[in-house]
């Protein structure tokens, strides 16, 4: 993208000194590169700007004492010298949107200065140089490649540092983290990440996705990118967080979309993403072949299959639970799996193929929803309340939560039956259902919720 003056802009001004004398002055204009414009033009334009900025923000020391002088020239004229008006200066880039509603005292403030972009270093540098520009093709990679990298520099607890860099030639602040997982040819910043990667809406995050905060006003001040993981809640309200932090990297359940600044962050999809088998867990199960799928069908893989469409969300399509032996129920938990990424026709025939093996195994993807796609089901009634679920209540309710936990088959710790009064045998049936459902700590207490209730009766 190139900047474009108008006549206007480029016609000189013509100003009046304090004596009374006129003189011509040329007019210049700044050119502000679009955040994730990928074109040469704006990547050149973002790197400049950024050898601007102090080093303790994360500029280099050799361009902190020669910033680049801009002269903005408006009709309130430029500063000549006396008597001439001061310019009244291009409206400041829009502040960070404070997050609302963050939890205190339970995640840190991001305190990440950060390197500008350069090349790896180190033992670990290889690949193209880092010159290659965003425009470029991408190197392509998997979701399950991008978590697996991400998972090792937890495993290693890498130190922070802006200045550092690890074995694999990647900076150790947040920023290189990213360009580390993301497998980019250099060492990027949060002023430069977008360029790799396709903007999103956070309800379509998944796995290996970013969450990025630029401030453009003050890059030093809350600057910050994380990598997306998981959700960890069915109101999708936090999700898993692999992020290069002080002290070392870690992985945390983190508020959507972080502690500060929650609403400035912007989600990001790394543009040469594959659906391809590269990543280790897919090559460690590699696809069996549909051959080992259907009706007549009785091996390991079916078993392995049912067991993983369960962890998924298609516990309620099993009355007994995953074997070897191909059922209606594989197929109908397939099948909903494969509506649950949008697929259709014969895509979604419940028959599983590559891409729907590798989404299973490596965790990526659409969990099945909770009402399946299943036509005529009746609709799940209204959630009492949860003050009717307690030590010592007794009514309707508690019998027909217990009913329908029987219907479902996780009636297990009854010894006679449902009825109307509250039990310990209530509340551990719920929390195996809970669990059932992938939910931990107090999202599986034995307390049933509105979610608890809307999927026991779907």
């Amino acid at each position: 993208m190139t900047a474009t003056l108008t006549p206007e802009q480029m016609r000189p001004k013509i100003l009046t000194t304090a004596e009374g004398n006129r003189m011509t002055v040329p007019a210049f204009e700044e050119y502000v590169p679009a955040i994730d414009c990928p074109c040469p033009g704006c990547a050149d334009q973002r790197r400049t700007a950024a050898g601007g900025l102090p080093v303790r923000y994360g500029g280099h020391p050799a361009a902190h004492g020669a910033r680049r002088a801009v002269v903005l020239v408006t009709a309130a004229g430029v500063v000549l010298g006396g008597g001439v008006a001061e310019s009244a200066g291009a409206p400041a880039d829009p502040a960070p949107v404070p997050g609302a509603g963050a939890p205190t005292g339970i995640g840190p403030l991001p305190d990440s200065p950060q390197g500008l972009p350069g090349p790896l270093r180190g033992s670990g540098a290889s690949g193209p140089p880092a010159t290659q520009s965003a425009a470029s093709a991408p190197r392509a990679t998997t979701r399950a490649d991008i978590i697996d990298r991400a998972k090792k520099w937890v495993g290693a607890q890498v130190p922070y540092s802006m200045t550092k860099y690890w074995s694999d030639g990647y900076r150790q602040d947040c920023s290189g983290y990213v360009s580390m997982a993301w497998n980019l040819p250099g060492n990027e910043w949060t002023g430069s990440l977008a360029a790799y990667g396709t903007r999103i809406a956070r309800a379509d995050l998944q796995p290996g996705d970013i969450l990025l905060f630029h401030n453009l006003a003050d890059p030093g001040n809350g600057s910050h990118v994380t990598i997306f993981g998981g959700w960890t809640d069915s109101a999708h309200t936090h999700y898993t967080a692999y992020e290069q932090t002080k002290p070392h990297t870690r992985k945390q359940t983190t508020p959507m979309a972080y502690w500060t600044n929650s609403a400035s962050y912007v989600a990001y999809r790394y543009k040469g993403l594959s659906t391809g088998k590269s990543g280790s867990e897919a090559a460690a199960e590699p696809f069996p072949g549909a051959a080992k799928f259907g009706p007549r069908a009785k091996n390991a893989y079916v078993t392995r299959l049912g067991a993983m469409l369960v962890a998924r969300g298609g516990k309620r399509f099993y009355k007994i639970g995953p074997d070897p032996v191909w059922t209606g129920a594989d197929r109908r938990a397939t099948q909903a799996f494969q509506r649950a990424q949008g697929w259709k026709g014969a895509e979604a025939d419940g028959i599983p193929g590559p891409d729907t093996w590798e989404l299973l195994v490596t965790g990526t993807g659409h969990d099945i929803p909770a009402a399946g796609g299943q036509s005529g089901s009746k609709a799940a009634p209204a959630f009492p309340g949860r003050g009717y679920f307690r030590p010592g209540r007794s009514n309707n309710h508690v019998d027909e939560l217990g009913k329908q936990l029987v219907k479902k088959g996780y009636g297990a710790h009854y010894r006679k039956g449902p009825d109307p009064r509250w039990t310990e045998a209530d509340r551990r049936n719920v929390e195996a259902f809970q669990r059932a459902q992938g939910w931990r700590g107090k999202e599986a207490d034995g307390y049933p919720g509105p979610d608890t209730w809307r999927r026991l009766f779907a």
